[in-house]
């Protein structure tokens, strides 16, 4: 299974059974409205805290998906899970409800693939017949955290992001219908001395480049083995400081389709975000309300999703610490084929 240095290959390749994804008012504005399954009118969704909405968000797509893939909680050997709340609270409380065996991960915004690969390699090595991986955030629960209280009404500089509310969710087995996972590359901490917590995307750009260029070195693939190759959260900052250090490495990208979650989720002329989206709910909806019906559909073949994380805490940013980045990439199929280190 391990390919190289940091990579693994399925070759069981695990099945995406079922997904689901949950979004607040805000994203249920863009353009990819119709890709997700509950769109909340009230991003307080009926809870009298920003956190308990997040949780419910949570809740929400983990039931959606496992009652899609046809099974009851009680087949679900495994909930990995976490997200940006301290200690990783929405995860470990709505795994309190789900009552489903709990792994627990934080990765910042890359846990959407930092827990489909490690639900994968669950999948793939016999260790479960049913892993949920999921996660969420909630703009206001990030902001009161990590930088002001959306009450506070502070003014952003151009290169912020706005945070995802919402949830995504997905159930991977062993046997059964839809997209399968054929490779997983995790990601190294990349830290090139960002301190601004409003400058997420130039923290995070260099580790989506470092795993991707890992990925392609480890697989001896290049970017036109894939559709399309999409990173978590850049946004458009952190998207063209990636895009300049590949053409610096001489890394073809054109050859593929080269996005980005924050800048596919939102409308840049009709809602105020800034450098465009984050959160760990931003790479986890597009993925699992958009990319994967698009695999569905036969509409891509296949894609490598790189989700994002910033690893800073407010604990560090008080005192003066870096913020210190890291991308991990899952390999998506619409179908079964050929090992993907053939090229």
């Amino acid at each position: 299974m391990l390919k190289g240095h940091q990579s693994w290959v399925f070759r069981n390749k695990p099945v995406i059974v079922s997904t689901a994804a949950v979004v607040g008012p805000f994203e249920g504005r863009g353009p990819l409205a119709e890709d997700f399954d509950i769109i909340h009118g009230d991003s307080f969704i009926g809870q009298d805290s920003w956190e308990k909405a997040e949780r419910t968000l949570l809740e929400e797509a983990s039931t959606i998906a496992i009652e899609r893939a046809g099974i009851t909680k009680e087949q679900v050997q495994f909930h990995i899970g976490g997200d940006l709340l301290n200690q990783i609270m929405s995860s470990s409380y709505a795994s309190r409800t789900l009552t489903i065996p709990y792994i627990g991960v934080f990765g910042a915004c890359s846990t959407s693939m930092e827990s489909l690969a490690l639900a994968s390699y669950l999948i793939d090595t016999g260790g479960a017949k049913h892993v949920l991986a999921a996660t969420c955030s909630h703009n206001s629960s990030a902001e009161k955290q990590f930088r002001y209280p959306t009450e506070y009404g502070s003014q952003k500089p151009p290169t912020a992001q706005y945070t995802a509310t919402g949830s995504g969710a997905a159930v991977v087995a062993g046997s059964g219908s839809g997209p399968v996972v054929v490779a997983a590359t995790i990601g190294r901490v990349v830290d090139m001395g960002i301190k601004d917590p409003f400058n997420m995307g130039a923290a995070m750009a260099p580790a989506a480049v470092d795993t991707i260029t890992a990925h392609f070195r480890d697989l001896q693939v290049g970017p036109d083995h894939y559709d399309m190759i999409v990173t978590g959260d850049l946004a458009k900052v952190g998207h063209d400081i990636a895009s300049e250090l590949f053409d610096k490495h001489n890394i073809p990208m054109h050859k593929t389709r080269f996005r980005d979650c924050g800048m596919m989720l939102y409308d840049y002329d009709k809602q105020m975000v800034q450098a465009g989206g984050s959160g760990c709910a931003c790479s986890a909806v597009v993925t699992y309300g958009h990319l994967i019906r698009k695999l569905r559909k036969g509409e891509l073949k296949r894609i490598l999703v790189v989700a994002t994380g910033s690893l800073h805490s407010p604990l560090a940013i008080q005192q003066g610490e870096s913020i210190p980045g890291i991308a991990h990439a899952v390999a998506i199929e619409a179908v079964p084929e050929s090992p993907v280190e053939g090229g």
